[in-house]
């Protein structure tokens, strides 16, 4: 199996602009600009969406990362948005003390508040054009990099860039999200993969809850379970070439270990992005 990885390795600077704070207050290093929040919707008590108004010009490929700060802290977050829209668009879970630090200071903010925001966007966890075949699995926000990636692939018909395709054709392509969560309040797109699904044959969406039992999923109706328990029936069910396909994996990382697993000794070819419960 062809297994690419990364994982985002972060610095944080504890020296402060005034030496006589050196030791209370963390400072941001290093070339960045800002960013204003325009827009927020609150989904639950702990998963924010955030729209954000780059002060310059942000670029970005879909499935990259971009970096913002408050309060002298900065953390990595995966971008729902295209890079043709506006706005950088956000899904965020937040972590309470002690174990987040950022999240808890970015769900006080209000529209109009300003974040430093690091001048581009990085990461490699980007569309692999010369598969015909995307299996997408993601938990809750790592559902975030693929939307991203059908939102630019709806949009512009001219990506991904021919020359990188191989032999394969872009309307040979076909999109599979497979998503968990613990709740159905936790998926923040599916009535936007949902909608998706239905206007476009190549795009399919699975949600799959893992508490279906509890009372907050009295109402849920799709499949039920953890999601990498759930990818390797629904591939064998697609009866596709595994050497045609590659299977992304974003989010928890014992569902990315899991998957990763359940995949190595196969021609698919793997790619993983793995998000901490804690942001630290």
């Amino acid at each position: 199996m062809n297994i690419k990885k990364f994982d985002i390795l972060f610095i944080i600077n504890t020296n402060s602009e005034k030496k006589m704070e050196n030791e209370s207050q963390p400072q941001i290093k290093g070339k960045f600009t800002t960013c204003k929040l325009v827009k927020r919707e609150d989904l639950t008590h702990d998963l924010i969406k955030f729209w954000l108004e780059p002060e310059e010009s942000f670029n970005f490929k879909p499935g990259q990362y971009c970096t913002i700060g408050t309060g002298g802290i900065e953390r990595p977050y995966s971008i729902v948005s295209s890079p043709d829209e506006k706005n950088i668009e956000l899904f965020i879970e937040v972590v309470p003390p002690p174990d987040g630090n950022l999240t808890p200071l970015l769900h006080e903010l209000s529209v109009g508040a300003e974040m430093t925001l690091r001048p581009r966007g990085k990461g490699i966890f980007v569309i692999q054009p010369q598969f015909k075949n995307h299996i997408f699995v993601g938990t809750v926000t790592g559902v975030v990099p693929y939307v991203s990636m059908l939102r630019k692939f709806l949009n512009d018909t001219n990506w991904p860039e021919p020359e990188k395709m191989e032999n394969v054709k872009r309307e040979d392509y076909q999109f599979h999200v497979l998503e968990g969560a613990s709740y159905s309040d936790e998926f923040g797109y599916d009535d936007e993969l949902t909608q998706l699904s239905k206007e476009h044959d190549f795009i399919h969406f699975y949600p799959s809850v893992s508490r279906p039992d509890e009372a907050k999923n009295s109402d849920w109706k799709g499949a039920k379970g953890r999601i990498n328990n759930l990818v390797e029936d629904y591939i064998t069910k697609l009866g596709i070439n595994p050497k045609e396909t590659c299977i992304y994996a974003c989010g928890h990382p014992q569902m990315i270990e899991d998957v990763e697993k359940r995949f190595s000794d196969t021609d698919f070819t793997f790619l993983e992005e793995r998000f901490w419960k804690d942001d630290d």
